[in-house]
């Protein structure tokens, strides 16, 4: 399942939340869903991060980005 399906189904989870018409156990269903789809979104997030946050240099190792200041 894409990132992208994931937000979505979760979005979907959270109207039907909000809602209120969903009976308890189904509701308990839902948001554990909802946090497992969380939990495996921020782990995506969280790796993208860090290969955002490195630069490939001219001798092909990945190191963590710099910004030097001009003073």
């Amino acid at each position: 399942m894409s990132f992208e399906e994931k937000i979505k189904e979760l979005e979907g989870i959270v109207t039907v939340l909000e809602s209120g018409n969903v009976n308890l156990d189904d509701a308990i269903k839902k948001y554990t869903r909802a946090m497992e789809l969380s939990k495996e979104c921020s782990v995506k997030l969280n790796e993208v991060t860090e290969q955002v946050n490195k630069i490939l240099l001219d001798n092909g190792k990945l190191e963590d980005f710099k910004v030097e200041d001009d003073k």
